[in-house]
């Protein structure tokens, strides 16, 4: 950068693009020692004879305090090197996985698991990394935040690696090893590589090199048009918008509510039915494999407008569950290999979508601070989620209840995304160009 606020052009490959690996890595990594849950759950009910509902209350706990924090870490990526943030909130994360081990009562992994690992996953989760990698990516949006999203589905494919962990030592030992492992991967890569925004590096965003004067407002948005984006967003001028609000509630039902229901209880739900632990981690690992293949789909919001991928893909995942209602025993393995496939694939560009919708209404500096507000929703619902979802079979005997809750919050989902019509309000950027043909 030159002292007339000019870019210089770069060269080689965009650094953009290994400030996504590193967002990938860190998700995967991250969210794949929260969603062991849903491996280590079974063992530990086995273990000290609690109550299902009780004992989901570690993840209910875990996601509430996640969420808690999301605006929290928001203000931190805002205010201090990313670095500093992410690094710590890898040894904060790996810290409380390790202690997990030394849990004897229910209090001391509500401690270990729903505190203090979540405040640090909290520190590397989706709120600081999506508003790093919206600095650095301003166009194709959905399909950079498909890729993140692919790291988090990439957590899902551990369930197998964790069960084996359990299965060959204990489960004290693989939460310690699991703890070790992220602390060593997470802390050093994010110290070292992380940066802020491109302009730190003397770059532009998406990898343009075209030299271009700076703005003389930072905290507008960048090559973005309309009165919408002309706004100064701040967390306070955003609360006020309906739009806000909706999102707060789409992340209450989609990635709360029905995302948390599935991934705390579905491999409970398949050892219930018959299935052996190895196998029904395995359908689990299906059901990641698809969601990955679903996040990846989220560019096409990119061409066709957000809105037109996200209420298709939960309509899909609502009636994937329908499913469920059918399996009772292990006589038909091809209906839960189907739910995971069609569940996973609908559901998988549902968050990649939101984040980039969040990202397009409210871009700005104070984003971090915004987005972990919104992701407040998420965590009242993920909070109440697993609970639920025990307590019900606790005292039915049954997740046939569960299943409606499921569906019924994705297809109100559906419904609040499209009384955002976000392409109303901005187009994406293909849209934009389609528009302005059309004036020609």
């Amino acid at each position: 950068m030159n002292k007339r606020g000019t870019v210089k052009e770069g060269q080689g490959i965009f650094y953009g693009w290994a400030i996504l690996a590193i967002a990938f890595i860190t998700l995967a990594l991250g969210y794949g020692v929260r969603n062991s849950f849903s491996v280590f759950y079974p063992t530990i009910v086995e273990e000290f004879g609690w109550g299902r509902g009780s004992t989901a209350l570690m993840f209910s706990i875990a996601v509430i305090v996640y969420g808690l924090v999301a605006p929290v870490a928001g203000g931190l990526i805002d205010r201090f090197k990313p670095r500093l943030v992410l690094s710590l909130g890898g040894c904060i994360l790996g810290g409380g996985i390790a202690l997990c081990s030394l849990a004897t009562s229910q209090w001391q992994f509500f401690l270990f698991y729903g505190v203090i690992a979540a405040i640090g996953l909290s520190l590397i989760g989706v709120t600081p990394l999506n508003a790093i990698v919206s600095n650095w990516f301003v166009k194709k949006r959905g399909l950079v935040f498909g890729i993140m999203a692919a790291g988090f589905g990439s957590s899902l494919l551990s369930a197998p690696i964790v069960q084996l962990l359990i299965s060959s030592f204990d489960w004290q030992k693989a939460y310690i090893i699991i703890g070790a492992f992220t602390t060593a991967i997470i802390a050093p890569l994010c110290g070292f590589l992380m940066h802020r925004s491109p302009r730190g590096k003397g770059l532009l965003p998406n990898g343009e090199t075209q030299k271009s004067p700076l703005p003389q407002n930072p905290d507008k948005p960048q090559a973005e048009e309309g009165k919408w984006a002309a706004i100064a967003w701040t967390l306070s001028r955003a609360i006020k918008t309906y739009q806000f609000w909706l999102l707060f509630l789409i992340a209450f039902c989609a990635l709360g509510l029905a995302e948390q229901i599935v991934i705390a209880h579905q491999v409970y739900f398949f050892r219930d039915v018959g299935y052996s632990p190895m196998l029904a981690a395995n359908i689990y690992s299906v059901f990641g494999i698809a969601f990955i293949v679903g996040t990846l789909c989220s560019f096409l919001s990119d061409r066709i407008g957000r809105e037109k991928v996200f209420i298709p893909s939960c309509l899909l995942s609502a009636a994937a569950v329908s499913l469920l209602f059918l399996i009772q025993d292990t006589s038909h393995l091809w209906m839960p290999i189907l739910f995971a496939v069609c569940f996973g694939l609908g559901l998988g560009p549902v968050g990649p979508v939101f984040f980039a919708t969040a990202a397009d209404l409210f871009q700005g500096r104070r984003f971090g601070s915004i987005f972990g507000a919104v992701i407040m929703g998420f965590s009242l619902g993920g909070a109440i989620a697993p609970w639920l979802a025990g307590f019900l079979h606790d005292i039915t005997n049954s997740y046939f209840l569960t299943f409606f809750i499921i569906s019924g919050s994705l297809i109100a989902a559906a419904a609040l995304m499209w009384l955002i019509a976000p392409s109303k309000i901005r187009p994406v950027p293909a849209r934009q160009a389609q528009h302005q043909v059309d004036m020609i």
